[in-house]
């Protein structure tokens, strides 16, 4: 399957129609209905935006994306659809877009439909009563969570590119376990609206593809600021495509294998050796590689109050929703704490981004495993109560979370296959604002590794 440019190239240059390009994506939804990528699909819709985007093909339009397919997470609203969340229950048909499908669409894009996710992003598996996602590797697996769905449905190649949203590792673990390439942005570098600060500056919304040039082009795609934002940066100078072209030159990077404080877990011994193999890959690049952990101190403090408040949000908002119990549980802690402590939490953040920030006077990128653990088996947490949930999910997915709290930007990209033949995931993390460093290096070593080709049977 072609990624994201050369489809708009294909397209661009008359090689096949919108409407045939769109037609073969919903095809292969179709073809893949028991992955369960999708919670709903807008075929009819879909195929009506096709028709358009071909018309103005053929008139000389041209746009980034202009009738190249692409999916959205279940917590992003479409007009005309609704957005459960993957609650169960009565939700409102949205009368709007939200920011990032009207940016897409801006830039021509078709979106086929919706992918599943878990209850409010909560945990690293994409699994309610509204649907359950499999992995393309083994559908034995998850692809991980909450933009599990979305991970699914490019790593299967129903589309070339989805989008995602990322506020505890949300987009990175899914990519890690699905083979791809996932960004989480700069916070305040992709808009969120209508959610005018989600999970108070936790969640991001950003690109899964199978090529940092794609993800590079969709990243473009989707920067940029509603006035309403709470969190808003100015518009770059050079785009991140750019940056996919450009070789990174010698840089430091610091291999670390420390969990932030109170977080615990094993690392599996091929999660370590892929990332070990990954750093040595760097330094036949002429990187400088070396080992160092940042400072984390109490960052944990700045997760929890966000993530419990931003749940309750959320389970408040649904008039019409029926939580599981463990989201409910959360939401409450959400009340009763989360709440209260908010304030604490903004305080802190300008500490820790100084104290976390030291490791980049002598680093420009630290290199980290995405997840501890190999992908977890599907159902792995059914019946399972909130308390052994959290314990077990922090277990496997310990390293991505921090960065959420920092704000700053991260990604995944491949390390290799387990011997069981799943999918292992490296994870690139920046300093504020960088994220052109990480897709410069991470395109240099794609360009090394060659993991385009690596996909499921």
């Amino acid at each position: 399957m072609q990624g994201l440019r050369e489809q708009a190239e294909s397209l661009r240059r008359g090689e096949v129609s919108a409407e045939e390009l769109v037609g073969q994506a919903l095809e292969r939804i179709e073809e893949g209905r028991s992955l369960g990528a999708f919670r709903v699909v807008r075929a009819e819709a879909a195929r009506n935006e096709a028709r358009e985007a071909g018309k103005r093909l053929r008139e000389g339009e041209r746009l980034p994306l202009l009738g190249v397919p692409v999916a959205i997470k279940d917590d992003t609203d479409i007009a005309g659809e609704t957005t459960p969340f993957a609650v169960k229950g009565r939700h409102p048909v949205a009368v709007r877009d939200a920011e990032v499908v009207r940016r897409l669409r801006s830039a021509g894009a078709v979106v086929v439909g919706k992918t599943t996710t878990c209850e409010i992003g909560l945990w690293p598996f994409s699994e309610s009563a509204t649907g359950c996602a499999r992995n393309p590797w083994n559908p034995a697996y998850t692809p991980g969570g909450s933009s599990g769905g979305s991970a699914a449905a490019v790593a299967a190649g129903m589309v070339a590119g989805a989008v995602g949203s990322d506020g505890a590792g949300s987009i990175r673990i899914p990519a890690a376990w699905t083979g791809l390439v996932g960004i989480k942005p700069q916070r305040g570098r992709v808009s969120g609206h209508p959610h005018t600060d989600p999970f108070y500056g936790l969640t991001v919304w950003g690109p899964l593809a199978r090529s940092v040039g794609d993800a590079a082009l969709l990243l473009d795609v989707l920067s940029g600021s509603h006035p309403d934002d709470v969190h808003r940066l100015d518009a770059r100078v050079s785009s991140f495509a750019e940056a996919a072209e450009t070789e990174p030159g010698r840089l430091r990077v610091a291999v670390s294998f420390r969990t932030a404080f109170g977080v615990g877990g094993r690392l599996d011994p091929q999660v370590r050796a892929a990332v070990e193999r990954v750093a040595r890959r760097l330094t036949e690049l002429g990187h400088k590689v070396f080992p160092a952990d940042p400072d984390y101190g109490l960052v944990g403090l700045g997760l929890i109050p966000r993530g419990t408040a931003g749940v309750a949000d959320w389970v408040e908002a649904m008039e019409g929703g029926e939580p599981e119990p463990r989201t409910l549980a959360e939401a409450r802690m959400g009340r009763l704490v989360g709440r209260r402590l908010l304030p604490l939490a903004k305080r802190m953040d300008p500490g820790l981004r100084r104290r976390a920030g030291r490791i980049f006077r002598y680093a420009d990128v630290v290199l980290t495993p995405t997840t501890a653990q190999l992908p977890l088996k599907v159902g792995a947490f059914d019946g399972v109560g909130w308390r052994r949930t959290q314990s077990g999910v922090a277990a496997a997915c310990p390293y991505a979370w921090p960065w959420n709290v920092l704000g700053w930007p991260g990604m995944n990209v491949p390390a290799g296959l387990s011997k069981e033949g799943l999918p292992i995931g490296a994870q690139l993390l920046g300093h504020d604002s960088d994220e052109a460093t990480l897709i410069s290096l991470a395109a240099q070593l794609e360009s090394a590794e060659g993991w385009t080709e690596r996909r499921p049977d």
